[in-house]
């Protein structure tokens, strides 16, 4: 497995390598190799009984992520006597090098389309013609989505190396807590005992829209009695993308409009399943997903979601009315109008988050997802 982070580190892709190493141990042999923004983390480390080597970058310096690059390129070499597959999670520069490694050690190389955009052929192209003849030249293709099929499949690419295989997550470790346990969860996080709160859980990119989401919800906060619980990384010394300018400007609004006191920022967790226990509502404002794992950890933890429509990533989970609600992307007011119909309506939210789950558990759930990220490795590792 390749992936741009790790645990305890937090990305898409590391969180769903995890699981799949997780779910499969048994099964087959895993090892992983990862960039990491965190230098107090072990260069060599195992868990889950997993090894794992971490090459650590600084985003912010070019040096160091060229470096990075190569030092990743000489650990896959030093890998590559005891695997069989290379798994890169999401396309890059990174992942176009060690594709072309992968062919030149003959090994098989898989890569997972995991994010719109990025991941999808008109990405890979925007890197450069070296860059799409790479990502074109991956043994077998595991999209998250149908969206992220979709663009393969619309690049012309050949459809016989493409495989549906859906983001999963742990349903029993994502689930609802009795209200007791909410109630000792909240004061143990330092969150309001007795009101509605609305989580977010992502970077403070611009795609990621936290500003929006802020708007939104002062529009109503006013009104509805509730609080507002921003988990996620503020700062591009973590992850490039990151735009430290959205958290300053969402603190300084919420003390302009008096509302800092109910406005609440977690930087990074590791109990990021106990923050979707103390909550009652997601929301998720992105304009671009590619399956959202978040949004999985918590329609699997029953919480009542709203999410931005995006077709073929959003929709694919959501049926807008039965198990969640949908948003035009950037409709403040219709996430504002959401939110308010859900504080009003506690019987309606219940019944969204309960429908939430049912819907993971049915076809989202690791235990069921895992056989086809499984059937797929044996599939490409049988090709002459």
């Amino acid at each position: 497995m390749v992936t741009g982070a790790y645990y305890p580190e937090l990305s898409g892709g590391g969180l769903q390598a995890r699981e799949v190493v997780r779910a499969l141990r048994h099964e087959a042999d895993f090892c992983v190799l990862t960039t990491s923004t965190d230098a107090s983390l072990p260069s060599n480390a195992t868990e889950d009984g997993i090894p794992i080597r971490r090459v650590f970058v600084d985003t912010g310096s070019v040096t160091s992520r060229v470096t990075a690059g190569l030092r990743l390129a000489s650990a896959l070499v030093r890998f590559a006597p005891h695997v069989d597959i290379v798994n890169q999670h999401g396309f890059s520069r990174k992942a176009m090098l060690l594709g072309l490694l992968s062919k030149a050690l003959r090994k098989k190389f898989v890569l997972t389309l995991q994010t719109g955009g990025e991941d999808e052929p008109a990405g890979a192209r925007a890197l450069g013609s070296a860059a799409y003849r790479a990502y074109a030249n991956a043994d077998l293709y595991l999209s998250v989505s149908p969206a992220l099929s979709s663009a393969y499949l619309e690049a012309g690419l050949p459809p016989a190396r493409l495989r549906q295989v859906c983001n999963a997550v742990d349903v029993d470790r994502f689930a609802p807590a009795p209200p007791a346990e909410r109630t000792a969860i909240r004061s143990e996080l330092g969150l309001p005992p007795d009101v509605p709160l609305v989580l977010f859980v992502g970077l403070f990119a611009r795609d990621k829209r936290p500003d929006r989401l802020y708007r939104a919800w002062s529009r109503v906060a006013g009104r509805y009695p509730s609080a507002l619980v921003f988990i996620g990384a503020t700062r591009p010394t973590t992850y490039r993308e990151v735009d430290p300018g959205l958290a300053d400007m969402i603190r300084r609004q919420a003390v302009t409009d008096g509302l800092a006191d109910r406005v609440f920022f977690a930087e990074t967790t590791r109990a990021i399943d106990q923050y979707y226990r103390a909550a009652d509502i997601y929301v998720l404002p992105s304009i671009r997903e590619g399956l959202s794992i978040a949004l999985l950890e918590a329609m699997s933890s029953g919480l009542a979601c709203v999410a931005s429509w995006l077709p073929g990533s959003t929709d694919v989970l959501i049926d807008h009315g039965v198990n969640g609600l949908l948003v035009a992307p950037d409709d403040e007011e219709g996430f504002a109008a959401a939110m308010a119909s859900l504080f009003v309506d506690r019987g309606e939210l219940s019944r969204l988050g309960a429908a939430a789950r049912q819907t993971v558990i049915d076809r989202y759930s690791i235990q069921r997802t895992a056989a086809a990220w499984l059937a797929a490795y044996r599939e490409v590792s049988s090709r002459k």
